[in-house]
């Protein structure tokens, strides 16, 4: 499992390679495209930035994956939108849209979990690491 300073700092390697580029390169990674989600800190109440993936995307709504790897817990991300929903996100270094984020219904899940694998198998073997239930995100804009 990755350490939190490893995720740092491919964070930081990422929004570099989309700086130097000009947005060129880093729009997408394995075939998806790539976001930067902006959360409020449950802890601290300051703005959090993490560079995802987005498997799917459907009309409006993004989904994103709160795997960490396949590790034991939830990323912290996730932890952060889950008690505050109002996020921020740039997709594709586009421009930054307020956006809602939920988690997925288990019906929900249980439709898209096949989408978000067949986009990337890694996250089957991640789900196998793990006896978390690894939950999907559903963003949407806020309206």
């Amino acid at each position: 499992m990755p350490s939190d300073a490893q995720l740092k700092i491919q964070n930081a390697i990422h929004r570099a390679l989309l700086k130097v580029s000009g947005g060129k390169l880093g729009k997408t990674i394995v075939g998806m495209p790539t976001l930067e989600l902006t959360t409020i800190g449950r802890k601290t109440g300051e703005p959090r930035k993490v560079m995802l993936t987005a498997p799917v995307i459907d009309g409006e709504t993004i989904v994103i994956v709160a795997s960490r790897g396949g590790d034991p817990t939830h990323p912290a991300w996730f932890l952060n939108l889950r008690d505050n929903p109002d996020v921020e996100v740039s997709l594709q270094s586009g421009p930054r849209r307020p956006m809602a984020a939920r988690v997925a219904t288990a019906e929900e899940r249980a439709a898209l979990w096949p989408q978000v694998v067949a986009a990337y198998e890694g996250y089957a073997g991640y789900q196998r690491k793990t006896t978390r239930e690894i939950p999907l995100v559903l963003l949407t804009p806020n309206r």
